[in-house]
This record gives C-alpha cells, sequence and structure tokens, in this order.
C-alpha cells in the first residue's frame, strides 16, 4: 500500500489536484521488482481520514507500507492538507506489515514557516524512515518478490537511469487516484543545485549537484502518463526549468541552452497532443540576469508550446542587498526587476484561458542573517515599483524561513521570532496594497476565464457560494456566488476582486434562473437595472430585455437565454 501524505517543497507540489512524481516512481519501483499492478493499493491521505471497514482491513493486511511525506515550505491548501504526525503514527500503529517513511520529511518536520524543522519521531514497530531515497529504498528491499530485512538495505540516491524506467512503469498509479482524470502531474527535469555555494536555508543541495534527466525520458514519461489518461501537466520539480542541461562555460552561472528547451516542450506537445495544460514553475532570475538573449529565447519557446496562465516563480527572496549577501541568494534586486520586464515584454499579452501568456511569481523568505527592519521597507519598497511601473505579477509569496538540520540558517533564525509582528503587518500591508491592485491589473472586471473547475461550496457562508480554480501552476481561487455542481467545469467572467482571489459569475449567465443577486455582479449595469431585469423573468430572447430595459446593450455579451 502505498499512501500519499503530500509534498512540499520548492521544487516539488504534490496535494491535490497535484500528484508528485514521486509517488509514480515509487509505483514504478514495485512493479520493476515484479510486483503487479493489481498487488499495489493507493491511498491519499484524504481518503484515510475517511476510510471504510474495507480501506482499514486493506491497511491492516499490507505487507508493505508506503508512506511519502514532507513540507518544506507549507504553504495554505484549498480542501486537502498534508499528513500530520500523529497521522503518520496512527497508521504505524495499525498496520502490521513494513513500514517505509520517506520524501522531504526525512529533512525533518515543521507544521509552518518561522519554526524550525525537527526529526520524526514514530514508536511503532517495524518502521524504517528512508534516509535517502524511498523509491531506491522500496526497489531495494525486495528480490525475487521476496521482502528483505531493511537493517541489510543501505539507504542511497535513485539514479537518473532508474526513475527512466521507474516513471515510465510506475505511470499507472494515477488512475487510482480519487479524483482521476483531474490530476495534475509535476513531473522532474533535473534535481540538486549547481551552485557553488548555496543559499543559507536551501535544502536543495541535499539532493546533490545538478542530475539533468535526459529530454527523451521525460518526453517518454509524459507519453506514458498521457497513455494513462493524463492530461494536465507541470514541468515543475528543478530549482530552474531554465538550466535545465545548461553549459559551464567557466563562469559563476552556468549558460541556458534554448535548443534543450525547444526539444523538451516540442516534444511534449508531439506525444501528449490534446493536453489540457502545460505550464512551468521555478526559473532563477540569476540565470536569465546573466544570460538575457537565451533567456528570452526559452521564454517564447514556452509561449510557443505551453498552454496560457503560465508562471515562472522567481527565488528573489529579498530585495535588501545586506540579505542577498550574507545569505548568498541567487540575484540583487535591479537583476530580478530587469528579468521582470523581459517575462511583461515577452508574456504579458493575454492567452486563450482569458489570464496573460507567461508572467513571473515572486518569492520573498524572512527572518535570514543580515534582515532588518529596513529589509521589509525595501522589499515594499521594490513591489511599489513594479507596480507603479506598470509590470505585471502573477503571484507574490512572502513567508518565514523554516530552518532545516544541515543548512547554514539552522539555530541562526532568532530574527523570525523577533520580526514575527513586524512580519505579519508588512505582509497585510503587502496583500493589501500591492496585491490588490495587482490582480485588479492581471484581471480586470469583465475578465472571461475559461474553464474553471468547481470544487468546493463553503458551508460556512450565509450565502450560496462554490470555489473553483483552473488547472494550472498557481492557480487563481475563484468564488462563485451561486451553488454550483462540483467536479465541472464552467466559464466565469470576473466581478470583482479580493487580495489573492477573485469574485465572478457563471460566462454566460442564464438570465431566466439567475437570482436578483448575481444579476447585479453582471458587469456594466446598476443595481436598479439588475431589478428591472430580475422583474421580467422568463424572457424568450434578448430583445424581450432591451423591451424592458432599454439601455443594457452593454450586458448582452454576458447572458444568455
Amino acid at each position: 500500500m502505498i499512501i500519499d501524505g503530500y509534498v512540499d517543497e520548492p521544487a516539488c507540489f504534490g496535494v491535490p489536484p497535484y500528484i508528485s512524481p514521486y509517488i509514480r516512481y515509487i509505483a514504478g519501483a514495485l512493479r520493476d521488482r515484479g510486483i503487479s499492478e493489481d498487488d499495489i493499493h493507493y491511498f491519499t491521505i484524504d481518503q484515510l481520514r475517511t476510510a471504510t471497514a474495507d480501506d482499514v482491513l486493506a491497511l491492516k493486511s499490507a505487507d508493505l507500507v508506503v508512506i511519502l511525506s514532507g513540507m518544506t515550505v507549507p504553504g495554505k491548501y484549498l480542501r486537502s492538507s498534508p499528513i500530520t504526525p500523529g497521522e503518520i503514527e496512527n497508521i504505524c500503529s495499525l498496520s502490521q506489515g513494513l513500514k517505509v517513511i520517506g520524501g522531504p520529511i526525512r529533512l525533518g518536520f515543521s507544521k509552518e514557516g518561522g519554526t524550525g524543522a525537527s526529526e520524526l519521531g514514530i514508536e511503532a514497530e517495524d518502521v524504517v524512515i528512508s534516509k535517502q531515497d524511498i523509491e531506491a529504498f522500496v526497489y531495494d528491499l525486495f528480490e525475487e518478490g521476496s521482502l528483505l530485512d531493511p537493517d541489510d538495505i543501505n539507504h542511497r540516491l535513485r539514479t537518473v537511469g532508474e526513475i527512466g524506467k521507474w516513471s515510465h512503469l510506475g505511470a499507472f498509479i494515477i488512475e487510482k487516484h480519487p479524483e482521476y482524470p483531474y490530476v495534475m502531474c509535476e513531473l522532474e527535469t533535473y534535481r540538486g543545485c549547481g551552485r557553488k555555494v548555496h543559499c543559507s536555508f536551501c535544502t536543495e543541495r541535499f539532493y546533490g549537484p545538478s542530475d539533468y534527466r535526459p529530454v527523451s525520458d521525460v518526453i517518454d514519461e509524459v507519453s506514458s502518463l498521457y497513455a494513462a489518461g493524463a492530461k494536465y501537466f507541470r514541468i515543475g520539480r528543478q530549482p530552474d526549468l531554465f538550466g535545465f542541461h545548461a553549459k559551464d562555460v567557466g563562469a559563476d552561472i552556468l549558460q541556458p541552452d534554448p535548443s534543450v528547451l525547444e526539444s523538451l516542450y516540442g516534444g511534449i506537445r508531439k506525444v501528449a497532443p490534446d493536453l489540457q495544460v502545460l505550464h512551468m514553475d521555478n526559473a532563477n532570475p540569476a540565470t536569465i540576469a546573466a544570460y538575457p538573449e537565451q533567456g528570452i529565447e526559452i521564454m517564447k519557446t514556452i509561449i510557443r508550446h505551453h498552454t496560457s496562465g503560465d508562471i515562472a516563480a522567481l527565488g528573489m527572496e529579498s530585495a535588501d542587498p545586506a540579505v542577498v549577501s550574507a545569505n548568498d541568494l541567487k540575484a540583487m534586486p535591479e537583476d530580478v526587476m530587469d528579468v521582470i520586464r523581459m517575462f511583461n515584454e515577452v508574456g504579458a499579452s493575454r492567452g486563450s484561458n482569458g489570464l496573460p501568456e507567461l508572467l513571473p511569481g515572486l518569492n520573498f523568505v524572512h527572518g535570514l542573517p543580515g534582515e532588518t527592519k529596513k529589509t521589509f521597507d525595501m522589499n515594499y519598497d521594490f513591489l511599489r515599483d513594479v507596480l507603479d511601473s506598470g509590470l505585471l505579477v502573477r503571484r507574490i509569496n512572502i513567508r518565514q524561513v523554516m530552518a532545516f538540520p544541515g543548512t547554514r540558517v539552522y539555530g541562526n533564525d532568532e530574527l523570525v521570532g523577533k520580526h514575527k509582528k513586524l512580519f505579519l503587518k508588512y505582509k497585510e500591508k503587502v496583500r493589501k496594497e500591492i496585491d490588490l491592485p495587482m490582480l485588479r491589473k492581471v484581471v480586470p472586471k469583465g475578465t472571461v476565464l475559461r474553464d474553471v473547475m468547481c470544487e468546493v461550496h463553503d458551508e460556512s457562508s450565509k450565502h450560496d457560494l462554490t470555489f473553483g480554480r483552473q488547472f494550472g501552476t498557481y492557480p487563481l481561487l475563484v468564488g462563485i456566488p451561486l451553488t454550483l455542481p462540483l467536479w465541472k467545469f464552467t466559464d466565469v467572467v470576473i466581478t470583482g476582486h479580493g487580495q489573492r482571489s477573485v469574485k465572478a459569475i457563471p460566462y454566460p449567465l442564464e438570465i431566466n434562473s439567475a437570482p436578483l443577486s448575481v444579476i447585479k455582479e453582471i458587469p456594466g449595469i446598476s443595481d436598479l437595472e439588475a431589478s428591472e431585469i430580475y422583474s421580467g423573468v422568463p424572457y424568450a430572447n434578448k430583445n424581450e430585455i432591451l423591451e424592458k430595459v432599454s439601455d443594457v446593450e452593454r450586458m448582452l455579451d454576458y447572458i444568455i437565454v
């Protein structure tokens, strides 16, 4: 039994609707050892939270229980939450077989940013915590179909060749996901950091130097996933997509190779011609700033092959040069500003799903050595300059550092507590004064967003309210003031903005069945006009609406009769 406790790392995401590559590697490693698909059971932790008697029986009787878990950058989640140590303890106490726990949790556990990670301690019997790659440990556990003594197994990193095979063999596991076929497959191009000096808080370096996968392996994996029914993909498991197979030209920063990204994206499109989403995640601003020509060429390649609404998350971390220097961060603020301009020049045009083609996102980390009260002002002023310059940024992530053993910042994060109140005040200021006006620019009122998946009903609201998101990287939260069927796609038109979410109504709106409160949300009409329209339902056609209220032609594009 494979239990998906979800992962959330700087360079890997696996909380629904995402499924991480680790899950697929584990399943593939088991298949490679001759275990049949029918004998490999898969549960998410959300499923086990509402487990049936049969689920509990399967857990108790499993010879091997593999638990994947780990948050190194915990966030807020719409409808799923990662496994807790208490839940791991409960699962281990229920199971009578061997339990193997692994993933990023091997580095330590913490519930939130701003607190140091501690070692996971489990008291149950027959529990092994994989100290390196869990997929490699699971593979090595078997010999001719039988389990070996885990004490005899070395903890090791898997090889690129192994995951090339396991990713293909493990593609079937997505069909066992409770939300299949609506799963977003996180793809790995490489892991590990190629920098000679690492950021003070970096956990990516624990995976070793950059370990590039052959382009053909990634394409073959997409082909296998596509054959299994996958339509949603994100090239997200790498510290810097622009650095994939970058060239060592003797400089501090490796030189990007645009031809590699063209081969990757073109190959994915060839084997998955009807995919619905192809997005990316991380980009190192220092790489693009050092090689702007290659960076722009790669941006154009991405836009040529991807789907719109894409985001390149830039690990800026701080706009304070003193913090950048003290922590060996990747880029100075002026370099990041140049990169933001490049993304806007190439990717700010609106795409088919209603969002700009490709915009930058910004990641900030607080509590780092060298931080002072002025650091918060510098970060805010940088964001203010971005906004006032008319540049677009799709997502601003602000967090306090989570210090892990083995990093330079571990045991040196006293600024987290010292600046806690200042951090919270500053974060709220950014949300109100930067995020809100920026979101109004990125998706103005009247913008039509295509294919919003309705995911949850807000039971706490006194009014009908459905929350949905488009499938994609860092999807925008959409609140719809109606109770709509879940797990259905709908087009919406934006009618209002929050700090990090939008309000919208179905597009086009069925006018004869819409409540007055929703008709009032139609862009371009007054409350009085909405009341007059509502009093005349049902209508046989749009002309009857114009007979009722003569001056509302501007709203007719938003409705259907």
